[in-house]
């Protein structure tokens, strides 16, 4: 049985006096994307693996997948992740458990990191790779499509 999540979480809110910070995003323009690999993975070991790694999972996970150039993107604590070529929406299926999500580029591209990123940090018990796993979990879990998310990945 597989199911399909599409629920938006509801947003902390912001006058909360112990809510945290809200995380920004950056998209790297081209002429910076030569140094993203080693300037923010540069102490994982095994990292020139990481990027063929995370084009496979989309490739596995997504028949709409077909190829193209990914963004890069770094986040104000310090975590980065890549997002696949602009697409109305992915429609991706985990095999390993059995769920799947209609997501944005953005939740796809962060879904797909997660995912890289937690594997390559148990495969290498490299822990500056589970650093980089939960800064992205930190700018995923207020993100508007977590649960679909969290739910793919889980």
């Amino acid at each position: 049985m597989t199911a399909t999540m599409s629920l938006t979480p509801a947003p902390f809110p912001a006058n909360t006096p112990n809510a945290p910070e809200a995380i920004t995003v950056i998209t790297l323009p081209d002429e910076q994307r030569i140094n993203f690999w080693p300037r923010y993975f540069g102490n994982v070991r095994q990292w020139v693996f990481l990027e063929p790694q995370v084009f496979s999972w989309l490739d596995l996970w997504s028949a709409d997948y077909q190829g193209g150039v990914w963004e890069f993107h770094t986040l104000s604590n310090g975590g980065a992740f890549l997002t696949p070529p602009d697409c109305d929406h992915y429609h991706l299926f985990n095999e390993s458990n059995g769920n799947e999500a209609i997501l944005s580029t953005e939740a796809t591209g962060i879904a797909i990191c997660l995912m890289a990123w937690s594997h390559h940090a148990c495969r290498t018990h490299c822990e500056s790779m589970s650093e980089h796993y939960y800064r992205l979990r930190d700018y995923a879990l207020p993100h508007p499509e977590s649960r679909s998310i969290m739910h793919l990945i889980d």
